[in-house]
């Protein structure tokens, strides 16, 4: 059963000094659910966040908290009277009270602070550290303390602001997995902002790419991957290459790797110029397979081992291969493409389709986002 909408983002757009800097916002978040806004540096992700705690006035549009309008253009209402929570990237703890006061610290009039203060240490595994102070605790401790001080007055809503940036990469991942449980367990609805895209899919319910002040598409992560609809989306998120095709049918495509085909039909004019859309994970190790390549890299991964792999035709790919089976720089390998949910943007005015005549059909990406 759907939970009831709680956020809801209507061509919103919002600013700084009278410059907005995202335009046409538009988007909802379900009571329960964990949203992300996703992109890099300058993209508005941060202003959108600052917009709904009410930190940034609303130029156009309007938000609404559980069918509240607390925005519109002349009129934010207080960021005090919007049951928001907001967890900030520098933890902004105060270094003078104890973890137990710095948690206490918005239910200081409630009945029983005691009892809401023991609970949520355990909460956030910190259960015997109630009377430290923050210089006392690494970084992790002190972001667990913020998120519950943030959850202490029970907001509809919490906003968390690169809340992992500060900390190494294992205890981000690690913390970023730890968080949704926190939230999932009390059923919090949350916005994080981040710019890493581990992390916004490790919490995240939804994820919302920005691009120049615009939402190119919020969508589950399996969608994002998948499903990207446009070629920003695909080629920010995750790994892969576009590789240039022409249309035979609906759901066929040549492409130097051969015919392809997929289980979606593009009803655009056959014979016009396409943009496949691939990732490491569809182009499968098989032996028997007419189709080879050279292997001129290998990274070890673990359970599987990433190739660079180089056609006949001098384009080059990635591939995922289970990684017992090892194999070395300079072999020739059987390939195919096992793609289907076959992915492609018409080739007017996209990636591959600026390549010059002559140069490769592929054009490589990967998220270092």
């Amino acid at each position: 059963m759907s939970q009831p909408l709680l956020l809801n983002l209507r061509d919103l757009a919002c600013g700084y000094q009278g410059q907005s800097v995202v335009q046409h916002l538009n988007l909802h978040l379900n009571a329960g659910d964990i949203g992300c806004l996703l992109g890099s540096s300058g993209c508005g992700k941060t202003t959108t966040l600052r917009a709904i705690a009410g930190f940034e006035p609303v130029h156009q549009g309007e938000i609404q908290l559980a069918g509240e309008v607390i925005s519109r253009a002349g009129f934010t209402l207080a960021p005090e009277k919007r049951r928001i929570g907001m967890v900030f990237q520098d933890y902004a703890l105060f270094p003078h009270l104890s973890v137990a006061d710095n948690i206490a610290f918005g239910i200081r009039k409630h009945p029983n602070k005691d009892r809401v203060i023991e609970e949520l240490l355990e909460l956030v595994n910190l259960k015997d550290l109630g009377k430290r102070f923050p210089h006392e605790l690494s970084g992790g401790q002190q972001q667990r303390v913020a998120l519950a001080r943030a959850l202490a007055p029970e907001p509809q809503l919490l906003l968390l602001d690169e809340p992992f940036s500060n900390l190494d990469g294992e205890l981000r991942r690690k913390l970023s997995h730890e968080v949704r449980d926190i939230l999932k367990s009390r059923g919090t609805s949350a916005i994080l902002v981040t710019h890493d895209q581990e992390e916004a899919f490790a919490v995240s319910d939804h994820v919302g790419v920005f691009k120049e002040g615009r939402l190119e598409q919020w969508d589950t992560p399996y969608n994002l991957y998948h499903e990207p609809l446009t070629p920003f989306v695909a080629s920010f998120i995750g790994q892969g290459y576009f590789i240039r095709g022409q249309l035979l049918s609906p759901e066929s495509v040549q492409t130097e790797l051969g015919v392809l085909r997929g289980n979606r039909a593009y009803n655009w004019p056959t014979g016009g110029a396409v943009d496949v859309l691939l990732r490491p994970d569809d182009i499968v190790y098989a032996p028997d397979s007419p189709l080879k390549a050279r292997i001129i890299g290998k990274t070890f991964l673990g359970a599987s081992t990433l190739y660079r792999l180089q056609l006949p035709t001098g384009s080059q790919l990635e591939s995922i291969f289970p990684s017992h089976v090892d194999h070395a720089p300079g072999t020739d390998v059987g390939i195919r493409v096992a793609a289907e949910h076959l992915v492609m943007f018409q080739g007017s005015g996209s990636t591959a389709a600026q390549i010059p005549h002559g140069e490769s059909g592929v054009r490589r990406f990967s998220n270092a986002h």
